[in-house]
């Protein structure tokens, strides 16, 4: 069976193909074949580390290391994007067939101060969105908004940043549970890891590959439970 592992970057008017790799491995009859789509902004983007690195690619690893039989990966994802912007490239898009996705998006709506009231509107829509291309809210999956105060960006307004950022996570963790959707809470793993000399990328701003890799450490057991009721 051909692997096929794709991320998808978005640019203002098009759809660019980007870090496309192929394996062979044994063909699999049995199992079921999971194909992934990973919606979000930088922290889904992996942004300022090699695209291997971000957590959407480690994450399809590891499955794959638990014999998940994981045939696709694509990620819509951009720098500084926000609910809006990425509302805007989903529409934009010919989605393909998906039974996974993630979302994770909010940080550029607080960062550049657009109403709360727009993002609750517009992260419903996404949730729709991301409902209608898995085909059950069984099938996705949301992360919560790191908190970038915790490093040298953020460190002047690093207590304005935390609190916006937990009415942001407050929000988002309230609506996964009145729809029964996955919440996986990343935030305080930034929160633990800080400024530290493996948490960040070179940029000093957003995560390592070691940081996203405890991001799988955590999202593993529950995403595991999730892929195995997959159809």
């Amino acid at each position: 069976m051909t692997i096929i592992s794709l991320s998808f970057i978005f640019s203002a008017c098009e759809l660019n193909e980007k870090d496309t790799e192929i394996n062979i491995s044994p063909q699999d009859t049995t199992a079921t074949v999971i194909k992934f789509l990973a919606l979000g902004d930088s922290y889904t983007e992996g942004t300022g580390i090699e695209a291997s690195g971000n957590w959407p690619n480690q994450l399809v690893r590891r499955l794959r290391s638990k014999e998940f039989v994981v045939d696709t990966l694509a990620i819509i994802a951009r720098s500084g994007q926000t609910t809006g912007n990425l509302l805007n490239a989903i529409r934009s898009a010919e989605i393909g067939d998906f039974n996974l996705v993630s979302l994770q998006i909010g940080v550029n709506n607080q960062f550049l101060g657009r109403p709360f009231e727009t993002f609750e509107v517009e992260f419903n829509q996404l949730l729709d969105s991301a409902i209608e291309y898995s085909g059950s809210y069984h099938q996705v999956f949301v992360l919560s908004i790191p908190d970038y105060g915790v490093t040298p960006f953020g460190a002047t307004e690093s207590e304005t940043i935390a609190q916006e950022i937990d009415q942001y996570n407050a929000y988002i963790k309230t609506v996964c549970e009145q729809r029964e959707i996955l919440y996986i809470d990343v935030t305080s793993i930034s929160r633990e890891l800080g400024d530290g000399s493996l948490a960040l990328a070179p940029d000093d701003l957003h995560p390592s590959a070691y940081q996203y890799s405890k991001w799988v450490d955590a999202m593993m057991p529950d995403v595991i439970k999730l892929v195995e009721k997959l159809e």
